[in-house]
C-alpha cells in the first residue's frame, strides 16, 4: 500500500533556467568543482560535484552525494541540516586547500559542507555553527581581543618597578 507524499515532502521543481556558482578547489592534489544552483527565491536548489573521470568510484560517490543533497533540498530539508551531516567527516583527500576562505579540511565532503554554508547561509546561522571564513575568524578574534583589553589597565601602569 503506497501513501501519497505529504505536501511537506513534495518536490519543489527548479526553473528551467537558473543561476548558480561554480567553485573549484584543490584538496590533497585532487581537483574538484562544485556547482550550486539557486531557486528563484535565492535559496539553494541543487548541487553538482565533479571529481575525476566518468566511471571511477570516487566520481560515482561524489555524484551520489550531490544527488542526495539536491533531492533533500528539493524535498524541503533545510540546508543547515544537510551541511551538519558533512561537517568534519574525515577521509582522503584532506588537508590544505587552495580555497582562501577554507584553507584546511578533513575531506572533500567537509569542504563541500563548509563551502555551501558560506555561500548560501546567513552569517548569524553559520557563526552559531562555527562555520566561518578565515577573515571572519580574524575579525571575531580581533573583536574579542579589543573587548578583553578594554577592561584591562595599561601594562605600564599595572607594573610597579
Amino acid at each position: 500500500m503506497t501513501h501519497p507524499p505529504s505536501p511537506r515532502h513534495q518536490r519543489q521543481h527548479l526553473p528551467r533556467r537558473r543561476t548558480g556558482l561554480t567553485t573549484t578547489v584543490t584538496i590533497g592534489g585532487e581537483r574538484f568543482a562544485l556547482t550550486a544552483n539557486g531557486r528563484q527565491d535565492g535559496t539553494l536548489g541543487e548541487v553538482f560535484i565533479q571529481w575525476g573521470k566518468q566511471g571511477q568510484t570516487q566520481t560515482g560517490l561524489m555524484d551520489l552525494y550531490a544527488v542526495t543533497l539536491s533531492v533533500g533540498l528539493q524535498r524541503g530539508v533545510p540546508l543547515l541540516d544537510l551541511v551538519r551531516q558533512g561537517m568534519d567527516l574525515y577521509f582522503v583527500p584532506n588537508g590544505h586547500t587552495d580555497d582562501p576562505e577554507i584553507p584546511r579540511v578533513r575531506s572533500v565532503v567537509d569542504w563541500v559542507a563548509r563551502r555551501l554554508a558560506i555561500d548560501w547561509l546567513p552569517y548569524e546561522t553559520r557563526a552559531a555553527e562555527g562555520i566561518l571564513t578565515i577573515q571572519e575568524r580574524e575579525t571575531a578574534a580581533t573583536d574579542w581581543l579589543t573587548a578583553e583589553t578594554a577592561g584591562v589597565p595599561a601594562l605600564s601602569s599595572a607594573i610597579s618597578w
